[in-house]
């Protein structure tokens, strides 16, 4: 009796060694395999680029132009326009013909006082013989430098 329950008793762990083999190999097994397509990432890529390029992107903001000057003269506006491009070469000229006028707007302040800094500029070089007006419009701000390091306010 002895010897059958010692036989019984090595048979059944012998196969409960074979059956955590095999449980394991079965595990080892079924394991799902990844297979990354290239195209995930050159994606990946292209989108990253695409939202960095959005924030190198030109956009409109309050601010402030100034109204040169709004007449039917044609030559007289491509005068005027040559002297300011002399004078001031950094700033955006806007020249837009809306029948039958012709309107010349300069700049893309966005703060009032360096508009008006300009504007009383303008009036003492005697460039312009009429009115300069102040307009409320929304104007192109550039793009901040991504490698620049932002300045806090005090």
């Amino acid at each position: 009796m002895k010897v059958l329950f010692i036989t019984i008793l090595l048979n059944g762990l012998l196969l409960v060694g074979y059956a955590q083999t095999n449980i394991a190999d079965i595990i080892a097994s079924t394991q799902t395999i990844k297979h990354k397509d290239p195209l995930i990432d050159s994606l990946g890529k292209k989108m990253a680029d695409y939202n960095e390029s959005l924030a190198l992107k030109i956009q409109l903001v309050d601010g402030y132009r100034l109204m040169l000057l709004n007449t039917t003269d044609r030559n007289f506006a491509m005068k005027v326009r040559s002297a300011i491009i002399k004078q001031y070469p950094d700033q955006k000229l806007y020249l837009t013909f809306l029948a039958p006028y012709i309107k010349l707007k300069m700049g893309n302040f966005i703060d009032k006082a360096e508009a008006e800094k300009i504007r009383k500029q303008l009036i003492e070089a005697n460039i312009i013989t009429g009115n300069i007006y102040l307009l409320n419009e929304k104007v192109e701000q550039k793009p901040m430098d991504k490698n620049a390091i932002p300045v806090e306010e005090q």
